[in-house]
C-alpha cells in the first residue's frame, strides 16, 4: 500500500507484535501531540516520529496484551455490525410501507396480500393524484412534533465548556457523525450555569435531532437529557399514542432534504424555519402505531447493542495504558475480559 507525505509508515521486526504496536501508538495519542506544531493543522515531523520511545516486553506478553485489548475491539465491532443489522431491518419495513408504498401497490395491481389480513385493511386501494395513498396527507413537523434548535455560548468564555461528564451533554454535528442511532456520548458539556445562562433548550430523552447547518441530514435518537449546538435541530413527538421517535426517526433518514433547498447549496438553503415546515407524510393512527409496535423492540435491541459497546470501549480504554506500560498484569486483566459477554 502506498501513502501520501502525511503519513508515517512502521515496518514492525521480529521484536515487535504490529497487533501490540498498534495499541502503544492509541495509548501515545497524547504524548504524539506534545510534538506537534501548527494551529489550523497541527504536524508531527519525521524526526519526532522516528524518536518515539516504545515499551517492549517481552513478546508473548506482547502477543496477550494485543489478544485481550483486540478480544474487546472484536466484541465492539460484533456490537455494531448487529446493531446495523437490525436498523436495517427496522428502514426496510418502513421503505416498503411509508416510502415505496408497497402493500397500496399490491392492491392496485391485485396482488395477493403478504401481510396479515388485519394490517393489510388498514392500506388504501390505490394512490391519489400526488402519488401517496389516498387518504394520507403531509403535515408541517410542528405539528407533529415539538421542534426546538440549540445553542451554543460564547466560545472566548471557556468557563462554560467542560469535558466532565457529570455536565450536561452538549451534541455537535461530529458527535452525530461519531453516533448510531441513538446518541449516547458527545466529546463536550456544558456546566448547568451555561445552560441557565444562555437559556440553552434541554432535549429530553428520547427526543429524535437532526442536523439542518453544515452537514445536512445526520439523525439521532437521544438517550438521556442533553443539550445541542444551533445547527442541530430537536424533534420530540407530540403525541405518544400516535406517532413514535422510532417512526420519525426512519422517516427523516429517508427524507430527501433538496426538497428543502431553493438554492444552489442546501446547506445555506435550510435554516429553522424550513425544518419546522418540514412536511411529515401522516397515515392512519393505527397504521403508524402498527409499524411502532413492530419495530420498538429493534430500536430496543439497539440501544442495549450501543451501551454495552460503550461499556467495552471504556473497559479496553481502561486497560490499555495500564498493560502497556506494566502497571496490569496480564492474568489480572484476562480475568476482566472473561466477565464480558459474547
Amino acid at each position: 500500500m502506498a501513502t501520501s507525505q502525511d503519513f508515517v509508515n512502521w515496518v514492525c521486526s521480529e521484536a515487535i507484535d504490529y497487533r501490540y504496536f498498534k495499541y502503544v501508538l492509541l495509548s501515545e495519542r497524547r504524548a504524539f501531540l506534545r510534538f506537534a506544531s501548527g494551529t489550523t493543522h497541527q504536524t508531527i515531523y519525521f524526526p519526532e516520529a522516528k524518536a518515539f520511545h516504545v515499551c517492549l516486553p517481552a513478546p508473548p506478553e506482547q502477543r496477550a496484551i494485543a489478544h485481550i485489548l483486540g478480544t474487546l475491539d472484536d466484541k465492539i465491532e460484533l456490537n455494531r455490525r448487529r446493531s446495523q443489522t437490525l436498523e436495517a431491518m427496522a428502514r426496510a419495513l418502513f421503505q416498503d410501507w411509508f416510502v415505496d408504498f408497497g402493500p397500496v401497490r399490491a392492491k392496485m395491481e391485485g396482488r395477493e396480500p403478504y401481510l396479515p389480513a388485519e394490517l393489510w385493511r388498514l392500506f388504501p386501494e390505490r394512490l391519489d393524484e400526488a402519488g401517496k395513498p389516498a387518504g394520507w396527507e403531509e403535515v408541517a413537523a410542528e405539528i407533529v412534533a415539538d421542534v426546538g434548535i440549540g445553542k451554543t455560548p460564547p466560545r472566548k468564555e471557556s468557563q462554560w465548556f467542560s469535558t466532565a461528564d457529570t455536565d450536561v451533554p452538549w451534541v455537535s454535528i461530529r458527535d452525530m457523525g461519531n453516533s448510531g442511532v441513538f446518541l449516547q456520548e458527545t466529546s463536550e458539556f456544558l456546566t448547568a450555569e451555561a445552560v441557565e445562562k444562555f437559556n440553552v433548550r434541554v432535549v429530553p430523552d428520547n427526543t429524535v435531532i437532526l442536523s439542518f447547518k453544515l452537514t445536512v441530514g445526520r439523525v439521532a435518537i437521544t438517550d438521556g437529557e442533553m443539550v445541542t449546538n444551533e445547527a442541530i435541530a430537536h424533534l420530540k413527538v407530540r403525541d405518544e399514542n400516535t406517532y413514535s421517535s422510532e417512526y420519525l426517526y426512519c422517516y427523516l433518514r429517508e427524507f430527501d432534504f433538496g426538497r428543502l433547498g431553493n438554492t444552489s447549496s442546501i446547506a445555506t438553503a435550510v435554516n429553522s424555519k424550513s425544518i419546522k415546515a418540514l412536511p411529515i407524510l401522516v397515515p392512519t393512527n393505527d397504521l403508524v402505531r402498527c409499524f411502532s409496535d413492530r419495530v420498538s423492540p429493534i430500536f430496543t435491541c439497539i440501544k442495549q447493542l450501543q451501551s454495552e459497546a460503550g461499556v467495552l470501549a471504556q473497559l479496553r480504554d481502561t486497560l490499555l495504558p495500564k498493560l502497556i506500560s506494566g502497571e496490569l498484569r496480564v492474568a489480572d486483566a484476562e480475568k476482566f475480559v472473561e466477565h464480558v459477554g459474547p
